[in-house]
């Protein structure tokens, strides 16, 4: 009996792979520049397509840049799961894992923050798709700092989780203000002080 293979149109082949050229130049331009300070036309001449292609793959640039912080999102988390399974059961150091990559992040030329805090300051209108990535994002970071936090028997785990975020925040944007021997290259080092303070009380 004859097989039937499939029939797989060129356009078919095509279109995912200039789908991933343009997210992977749009997110270089949206990190490095800003979401809102890019056009469309810019995204489609640096990536060598056409608009059509565009707008084939993400139906509008909002859900271009959506889909932008969803991998960006991936990223981060693959990163903090990253620092806690280096040091399992040992929340503290997990912390200090962390930061102290953040801390050297931040002290990188190229260095631009955030890019689900920038996504934020950009977009304040709720519901934007942008900032719903970016708010699931942050709503996630806070609750997993406040349960360690209690893991590591803090007598007010949430003040003490909200502390880490507001430091790990700060970072973000004072590395784009002072750059190289700012004050985040320390970020975690302020971190272990807070989590000192709170375990003596």
């Amino acid at each position: 009996m004859k097989s039937i293979e499939p029939t797989i149109k060129a356009d078919e082949v095509a279109q995912p792979r200039a789908g991933e050229k343009i997210l992977r130049v749009a997110r270089d331009l949206f990190y490095r520049q800003g979401i809102r300070a890019i056009g469309v036309d810019e995204i489609v001449r640096r990536a060598g397509v056409t608009k059509p292609s565009l707008y084939r793959s993400f139906p509008s640039k909002d859900e271009l840049a959506a889909s932008y912080l969803r991998q960006y999102d991936l990223e981060f988390w693959d990163r903090f799961d990253e620092a806690v399974a280096a040091h399992p059961g040992d929340p503290r150091a997990q912390i200090a894992a962390f930061l102290t990559r953040i801390g050297k992040r931040t002290q990188k030329p190229d260095y631009r923050g955030c890019g689900m805090t920038n996504a934020a300051v950009e977009y304040p209108e709720r519901g934007h798709p942008a900032r719903v990535v970016s708010e699931a994002n942050k709503q996630e970071l806070r609750r997993r700092l406040r349960a360690m936090a209690a893991a590591m028997g803090a007598g007010d785990a949430d003040t003490l989780g909200d502390g880490l975020l507001l430091l790990i925040e700060g970072a973000y944007i004072s590395g784009q203000l002072f750059g190289a021997g700012g004050p985040a290259k320390s970020v975690a080092r302020n971190a272990d002080l807070l989590i000192e303070a709170s375990l003596k009380k």
